[in-house]
């Protein structure tokens, strides 16, 4: 009996590994390549307008270029949201933001600041977590913007380490203009209307509660009237205070869990963050490693180092686009030096369309252009979410095709985890889809049969491409007012919102055929589109599956997760000193890679 389990074991011992060496050949046999390195390169508001590969004759682009030249451009990559928060949850996950309670179901969907308690949440999967398990070297550089701390200001919850990359350099939350002194603020026109109302009804309030004490109405003890007075005075100084030192509480860079300088330099930005990722594949460039170079371009403040300041045709925007090309060329001459191109997939892509209307206080243009395409961030017209999608893999990706099928941000999270050799979570839905067979010509059609829009936390729109038509359906169950009415944007308000008096609702739903109409002109009717109810009852029936599909989850973004929460505060000196440090000095003029 153990002589025959003995044999027994062994003979299934061997199976096991004849599979797995199998796997591991299938695997070099079909790419090339086991374990390929990943090299993501993620702009900020970039318009798919502003590149060369995708049109635009008057802005430099000439590294970006090169990676559709040698590789994919897909001309219909859409971003899974229109504003950076959910659109980057979802690029790491490969699911709808709404599936991880990263949509708002209030006006403001994105987090602010560094002391918020939502975040991405840890029991999500992300693909660093996956890459991770295989073996690989993982950082992320730059942006994050999904979130820090929870409970306290040393948990690190949502930071970027608990999430699967092994080292961070980066701003945890975002670029804002309030972090660039002589650009503005985002918050002051909101903050100056609610202190004037707040003042107006304490004011008010206060006269009230006087005359009816005065006239004997009801008394009213001057100790409470006192206390409630002390409160409210405490909470306003609070609130001045954390507004007026705004730069110096939100805008820091951090390595790993230090901060190391406080408030955040402009100074070399770009540059510091190319450095960091060169050195991160020259330390990692004998393992499988994956990189995301999240650019801090080309969202306010606009930037640009002294190289490039002043030598576009375009402002300030266009040096900031034209200096994020030049370190996308050193990502890939990297590469190339440690001959490491034929063993890395490369991607660039936007978290969201260009944000149009961006003006300055002196009425420069800071926002990009989306090409011919209606809208910018925050709405669901295609300029807020056709982004670029380019992907470069010298051997493996037919170099020079383009790919006009509908492909999503969220395709990323499958396609490098299946070719790390990891398993696709089992346990929840992966919206995403894997983009190897379509870039390499094995299939024309993209799975993607419907994509579902989202405004925050509210399904705003739905494409539909059917398997045996050309055509591209489009509905919208309500759109945004515009401000001013003819223009194409929320000049108004800065940008556009998901509900109440900001969006206009429509029934039945605007029909479009982006296959005719790409710039969404002219919605169909009944009259000029015979099929138009029978299109709108199946893409009412994708509603229904997709609402089905949903759970609900924690809210990461409602108000009691998005304000700031004094405890959660990072400083890396004291707040005496104002939060002061510079630990990132040395590396204020950094040496570049040169080839």
């Amino acid at each position: 009996m153990n002589q025959a389990a003995t044999s027994k074991r062994k003979k299934m011992g061997v199976l096991l590994f004849l599979t797995v060496f199998q796997c591991a050949i299938n695997s070099v046999n079909t790419y090339g390549v086991s374990n390929p390195n990943v090299v993501l390169l993620i702009a900020d508001d970039l318009g798919i307008g502003d590149l060369g590969c995708y049109g635009n004759r008057t802005l430099r682009t000439p590294n970006i270029d090169r990676l559709a030249k040698e590789g994919v451009t897909l001309t219909q990559h859409i971003a899974a949201s229109p504003l950076c928060t959910p659109s980057r949850a979802a690029f790491l996950t490969g699911r709808y933001p709404i599936r991880s309670g990263m949509a708002a179901f209030s006006r403001v969907g994105v987090f602010l600041f560094s002391a918020s308690s939502g975040g991405l949440p840890s029991e999500e999967i992300t693909f660093s977590k996956l890459l991770k398990q295989r073996g690989y070297a993982t950082a992320l550089i730059g942006k994050w913007h999904l979130g820090m701390n929870c409970e306290s200001n040393n948990d690190f919850c949502h930071h970027p380490l608990s999430h699967g990359f092994d080292y961070f350099y980066g701003l945890t939350v975002t670029n804002l203009r309030d972090c660039k002194p002589g650009h503005g603020s985002v918050f002051l026109k909101g903050v100056q209307r609610y202190l004037v109302i707040l003042i107006q009804i304490l004011g008010v309030t206060v006269v009230s509660v006087a005359v009816v004490h005065y006239i004997g109405f009801f008394k009213v003890p001057f100790q409470a009237l006192g206390l409630c007075l002390l409160i409210i005075s405490i909470s306003l100084a609070v609130l001045i205070f954390f507004f007026y030192n705004f730069r110096h509480l939100n805008c820091f860079l951090m390595r790993d869990h230090q901060i190391i300088q406080q408030p955040l330099s402009y100074e070399n930005l770009t540059q510091r963050l190319t450095t960091e990722a060169v050195r991160f594949i020259e330390r990692n460039h004998n393992a499988p490693f994956l990189l995301v170079l999240s650019y801090l371009h080309v969202h306010t403040a606009l930037y640009a180092s002294k190289m490039f300041r002043g030598k576009s045709r375009h402002g300030l925007y266009g040096d900031a686009v034209e200096e994020m090309d030049w370190s996308v060329g050193q990502m890939l001459d990297v590469l190339e030096n440690y001959n490491l191109s034929s063993r890395s997939l490369v991607y660039f892509s936007s978290d969201q369309g260009a944000h149009i209307e961006e003006i300055s206080s002196s009425g420069e243009v800071h926002g990009g252009c989306n090409g011919i395409y209606k809208g910018g961030k925050s709405t669901n017209w295609e300029g807020g979410i056709r982004v670029p999608g380019l992907l470069r893999w010298p051997g493996v990706i037919q170099a020079g095709t383009y790919i006009d099928d509908p492909t999503s941000n969220m395709d990323i999270f499958p396609t490098i985890v299946k070719l790390a050799g990891a398993q696709l979570p089992y346990d929840r839905i992966i919206d995403g889809h894997d983009l190897m067979p379509l870039l390499q010509g094995k299939v024309i059609r993209s799975k993607h049969e419907f994509l579902f829009h989202y405004c925050n936390a509210y399904l705003n729109a739905v494409r539909w491409h059917p398997g045996n038509s050309e055509s591209v359906w489009k509905v919208f169950f309500f759109t945004p007012n515009f401000t001013p009415e003819d223009s194409s944007g929320c000049y108004d308000s800065h940008v556009c919102f998901c509900y109440g008096g900001f969006v206009t609702h429509h029934d039945p739903p605007l029909l479009f055929d982006l296959s005719r109409d790409p710039e969404e002109k002219v919605p169909l009717t009944p009259e000029t589109e015979s099929r138009f109810y029978e299109i709108l009852s199946v893409m009412q029936l994708a509603v229904d599956n997709h609402t089905r599909s949903l759970q609900a989850v924690s809210d990461q973004l409602s108000w009691n997760n998005l304000v700031w929460k004094p405890w959660l505060q990072l400083c890396c000196s004291s707040f005496s000193q104002f939060c002061y440090c510079d630990y990132d000095s040395e590396n204020s003029l950094p040496e570049v890679y040169s080839g």
